[in-house]
């Protein structure tokens, strides 16, 4: 397939950086009573949602009531995974200062510990945000997710690893940051990761205990029905936040980098390697809404601290600063950013010679040259 390159020089990516800097410095200033009521409509709406799925669970005797209540119960594990939980911990409401909003107290109902999730995603991946070798949510060790990871057998089952992945997506999450990939392969002892373990054993311990026994026993002879209602919740809501994660990282034209490319990186050049490392995904509000706002992933990659739901409002000017320069601005409905990104990862199960190359666009920055 045909590839085209950019060029753009050093000052022009200088530039680039300070105009989203200053976008950035406008939001933050513009920070107050609106967003504080925002994120407090969100957390009562999943509260309210996580109660009414919870009673309805009582009457498995009327099945659209016990529907009602596991479709209520997935909306709200999905509020608290994607607009609450994953933008709190990245310290979007810390200006506000309440400790309930704070980024670092902050525990959200998955089984993976806040504060290993913080380790792994919030400073692992949007540091090295598709940098082959550094970001390991390329394929989250267990996937092959780029022409540049080395092929072997294993991979011709990267549909089915995938497919597991995205029913198991919270238990995934959970064990990213023991690296089990490296414990395999002997790189990692046991010893290094028995203080991750312990964490995750007593967070995954009290979740699987609130959902697959306490919430069931307190609904007496309803408990089977009641326990396969709280794990469909959990199975949406995990199918859910696959789907949005990977339709923001891994559709056809999201690029990824080499480390010696990003080697003593400037600012400008990181938000460069942000939005080339990025797709976004078109919506309705509640969409929107229902995605964390990761709908917007290339702003999101570009300002993760700051709250989510600011992302709609700037989206225009940075898809207008990608024009500018001639950057893409990789954006589709879920339908076609899904659908991509399943025919890659069957693409890739197979050795490169066996598939084509589907990069068309690359920049490459070049020092200004005096006459």
């Amino acid at each position: 397939m045909t590839s085209t390159q950019l060029v753009l020089t050093d000052d022009q990516v200088d530039e680039l950086g300070r105009e989203l800097d200053a976008l950035k410095a406008r939001v933050v200033a513009d920070l107050g009573e609106a967003d504080r009521e925002y994120i407090y409509s969100i957390i009562k709406a999943q509260r309210t949602l996580e109660v009414a799925g919870r009673a309805l669970m009582y009457f498995p005797f009327i099945p659209p009531a016990w529907l009602a209540g596991v479709g209520a119960l997935s909306v709200s594990k999905i509020l608290d995974n994607m607009e609450i939980g994953h933008n709190v911990m990245h310290g979007q409401y810390d200006w506000m200062r309440e400790q309930s909003l704070n980024s670092r107290e902050f525990e959200w109902d998955t089984v993976c510990p806040a504060d290993q999730w913080r380790h792994s995603h919030n400073y692992m991946h949007h540091t090295f945000t598709n940098i082959v070798g550094q970001d390991r949510d390329i394929g989250y060790g267990i996937l092959r997710m780029d022409r540049d990871q080395s092929w072997n057998p294993y991979y011709l089952g990267n549909l089915i690893w995938a497919g597991a992945l995205m029913a198991l997506f919270e238990w995934g999450v959970m064990l990213h940051d023991l690296e089990v990939e490296n414990i395999v392969q002997g790189k990692r002892k046991w010893t290094d990761i028995k203080g991750l373990a312990k964490g995750m054993w007593r967070k995954a311990r009290r979740q699987v205990l609130k959902d697959y026994v306490v919430y069931p026993a307190l609904t007496g002879p309803f408990f089977v029905t009641t326990l396969v209602g709280n794990v469909s919740a959990n199975l949406i809501r995990n199918l859910w936040t696959f789907s949005i994660i990977f339709c923001g990282h891994f559709p056809s034209g999201v690029q990824t980098f080499t480390q010696e490319e990003t080697e003593n990186e400037t600012r400008g050049q990181w938000y460069l390697r942000q939005m080339l490392g990025s797709a976004n995904i078109t919506g309705t509000p509640l969409f929107h809404i229902m995605s964390g706002n990761l709908s917007h992933q290339i702003e999101h990659h570009l300002f993760p601290d700051i709250p989510a739901n600011r992302y709609p409002q700037i989206a225009g000017e940075v898809k207008e600063l990608c024009e500018r320069y001639g950057l893409p601005y990789n954006t589709g409905s879920f339908s076609h950013q899904i659908g991509s990104t399943w025919r890659k990862i069957a693409r890739l199960s197979l050795p490169n010679f066996l598939v084509a190359d589907d990069a068309q666009f690359s920049v490459k920055v070049e020092s200004k040259v005096a006459a």
